[in-house]
């Protein structure tokens, strides 16, 4: 299976408003070092949609460079326009991704019929392993399971979905409609395990950001048939899990990530500023988990 496990949905590093690649790439090692099983730029939590084309396009090239084949690298390629879509998925391609991760189309809440016909274009456009991300709280419209199942069976190219509904009836439908082999990844960290448990195949992590180590071990733990240790960690990193959506993310990822002193985690824009009440409450769970 080509993209399974725990991979980070990695925060983008900036200084002084621009991205920092020195602070990137070294937050790309420490993921690969801690045992994470692949790369995610350019998703929400990397804060694609403040990015510039310029920076989309040097973020995930950087992320393929530092990562050396080393894991696998899903690229943020999607959009709302199918024609910028595409041009990102090919960029993706000819930067060397693996793959390339495709949100739906956010504010034009477009209907089934319509779904469809935006990742059949893009799957028809580039011949690249794609990865639909579903998730409605953030784009106003669902990616119903009758539509993904109908995808991957039209086309080969389309290898998985980022489930991030939340909703274990849906995350079980899709995973009884869409063909063997097709990759289900969570894309809410409360839902690995479960999702898992339904046969899911891993999640596109924002917790992992922080303890990458912790959140590929749940998942080695349960691969391996260990069903009670991966609960164990699940529990154990549930308070981080419900940490990180204290405001909206990534906000407390880097504002975390500061406090860990593992970056110096700018935000892009001043109304990302974490609230007072919430930072404080993030501390706490820190220190409760010994991170800082």
């Amino acid at each position: 299976m080509l993209f399974s496990g725990a991979m980070t949905a990695l925060v983008t590093p900036f200084k002084n408003n621009a991205l920092d690649e020195e602070a990137y790439r070294n937050f790309i090692e420490f993921q690969i070092t801690e045992g994470i099983h692949g790369l995610v730029p350019c998703g929400t939590t990397g804060e694609s949609a403040t990015l510039s084309h310029e920076e989309h396009e040097r973020v995930i090239e950087i992320c393929i460079d530092q990562a050396k084949g080393r894991v696998p690298v899903l690229a943020g390629a999607g959009s709302n326009n199918t024609i910028e879509a595409i041009r990102l998925t090919r960029f993706a391609k000819k930067a060397g991704a693996d793959g390339a991760l495709l949100i739906t189309p956010y504010y034009n809440k477009p209907t089934q019929e319509g779904l469809f016909q935006h990742y059949k274009a893009i799957a028809e456009a580039v011949d690249l392993p794609l990865v639909p991300y579903n998730v409605p709280g953030r784009t106003g419209c669902n990616l119903l399971p009758e539509t993904l199942a109908r995808l991957a069976k039209a086309f080969p190219n389309i290898v998985g979905v980022k489930e991030a509904t939340g909703d274990m009836a849906q995350g079980s439908k899709t995973l009884s409609s869409c063909p063997q082999g097709f990759s289900v990844l969570s894309g809410d960290d409360f839902t690995a395990l479960p999702l898992m448990a339904l046969g899911g195949h891993g999640i596109i992590s924002v917790t992992s950001n922080l303890v990458p180590g912790r959140v590929a071990a749940m998942v080695n733990a349960f691969r391996k048939g260990d069903v009670a240790g991966a609960a164990r960690i699940h529990h154990e990193l549930f308070p981080l899990h419900e940490a990180m959506f204290f405001e909206s993310n990534p906000i407390p990822a880097k504002t975390a990530l500061h406090l860990m002193g593992k970056m110096e985690a700018e935000l892009r824009l001043p109304l990302c500023a974490i609230g007072t009440a919430a930072k404080e409450k993030l501390t706490a769970v820190l220190r409760q988990m010994k991170l800082i």
